[in-house]
């Protein structure tokens, strides 16, 4: 039975590309592997905000607070308002962790809105193949930061590159993506359906 990849055993297999023993715990008392955990954790958010199936949750509701704003929690981190068409009245974009109406220049939106967002997750709660990904990836960054050997980068690029292919295939797998998800496509569609001639 293969057991999960967690943080430690991540940063331990990252301290194997520079031929540094693994370490008990983290934080460790040994520079490298701390080090080794905060790339860990820049590839981590780098590769989740793309958004994934895993990561992105569809039709999230965020209220307003006593000022009318719409807040949203440290977890997300990319937010999109929910809508067919762009409206005159109200454009919704994120700005920092608030949502900002674009039209009427204002953080004051007044009502919940319901929202796309990609919510970052601790690494323990991805799903295998992106933590093997993350793993690979951070492992190439660590050892081009701290050794520099082009030999090894050349090999690491060459697993990354694996790594990624399984990630975007779970991701086409999982995802159940069709080309009538696709904005554009559906636009088109409603417009010939709605001037079609019977």
């Amino acid at each position: 039975m293969t057991t999960p990849t967690t943080q430690l055993s991540a940063v331990n297999s990252m301290l194997s590309t520079i031929g540094e023993a693994p370490v008990n715990s983290l934080p460790s008392d040994l520079v490298d592997a701390d080090t080794a955990a905060t790339v860990l954790n820049e590839v981590s958010i780098d590769v989740q905000s793309l958004g994934w199936n895993f990561n992105t949750e569809p039709n999230y509701k965020v209220g307003v607070n006593g000022d009318g704003e719409v807040v949203l929690g440290d977890e997300i981190m990319r937010a999109d308002s929910v809508s067919k068409y762009r409206s005159s009245e109200n454009e919704y974009v994120q700005r920092g962790n608030k949502m900002y109406d674009k039209v009427n220049h204002t953080y004051n939106i007044g009502k919940a809105l319901t929202l796309n967002v990609v919510v970052l997750l601790a690494f323990e709660l991805l799903p295998e193949v992106a933590r093997r990904f993350i793993t690979v990836k951070a492992s190439r960054l660590f050892q081009e930061r701290v050794v520099g050997s082009d030999t090894l980068s050349t090999m690491n690029r060459a697993d990354e590159e694996q790594a990624f292919l399984a990630l975007k295939e779970m991701e086409g797998d999982n995802g159940d993506y069709n080309i009538f998800d696709d904005y554009g496509t559906a636009s088109v569609l409603d417009r010939n359906i709605g001037t079609r001639v019977i």
